[in-house]
């Protein structure tokens, strides 16, 4: 296991442009950190390296941490689907940068492929799976699907943008809400962890059905303020000296 926090990258970690609450990077962090050496760790959607930057110094010797993104310009971020092609070479220059500055380029293979086309390239088991990619529904949906399979018992499932983006909340409530398999352990605002360790009777699927389902509201509310947020809601507050609420991550 590290002996290092969270809190020691804290700061370093904050400097980096991404989407990552300090309570996220804490959960992030902590699943790293529980991998067993000679173990993998695959992380869909990389963008700048914030996340990875956590997984790779979270992660005992000895396991591999494995980076899918295709830094395309696609689902870049808030808002941003398609159509940022331009800042694609930027993105993945300062991608390397990032890491190189935090010591772990040499930790982290990035596999430069959308990641239905990378699984030829990340064979084996994994144990940690974190998913923040493409975040329409069927994209999002197949990433659950077909990584979620290669997720060992006991090993851990995290998905960013859960129970705020439409595309992934469907994915989450299509695959996982009445699954067998996945745990729902909770949440750091959208960053929700599962874990494969799932009990089999009816009675334990039922109570983790029921927990998930709890969060249906907050989703709605997450919808409601990215419906405002779109219709200007923010320039409204700027202009009326309030700060407006930020995009929910």
């Amino acid at each position: 296991m590290t002996s290092r926090t969270y809190d020691d990258i804290a700061e370093s970690v904050a400097a980096v442009e991404g989407w990552m609450t300090a309570e996220q990077g804490r959960r992030l962090f902590a699943a790293a950190a529980r991998c067993p050496s000679g173990g993998r760790i695959v992380e869909i959607g990389s963008f700048r390296g914030k996340s990875t930057i956590v997984l790779a110094t979270a992660a005992p010797g000895g396991v591999e941490i494995v980076a899918i993104d295709p830094h395309a310009g696609n689902d870049r971020g808030p808002q941003e689907l398609v159509g940022f092609e331009a800042e694609a070479a930027d993105d993945h220059a300062v991608f390397n940068a990032n890491l190189r500055a935090a010591g772990v380029a040499g930790r982290v293979r990035h596999v430069r492929a959308f990641s239905e086309s990378a699984h030829a390239e990340v064979g084996g088991p994994i144990d940690v799976l974190y998913i923040d990619g493409a975040h329409r529904y069927a994209p999002a949906r197949r990433d659950i699907v077909e990584w979620g399979t290669e997720v060992g018992a006991g090993g851990t499932l995290l998905i960013h943008d859960s129970f705020s983006s439409i595309g992934v909340t469907l994915a989450i409530l299509r695959e996982l809400t009445a699954g067998r398999r996945f745990r729902y352990v909770g949440r750091s605002r959208t960053l929700a962890e599962y874990r494969a360790d799932l009990p089999g009777g009816a009675r334990s699927r039922g109570a983790n059905t029921l927990r998930q389902l709890a969060q249906l509201p907050w989703f709605a509310k997450n919808v409601a303020l990215k419906v405002a947020l779109s219709l200007g809601l923010g320039k409204v507050m700027r202009r009326m000296g309030r700060a407006a609420p930020e995009w929910p991550y």
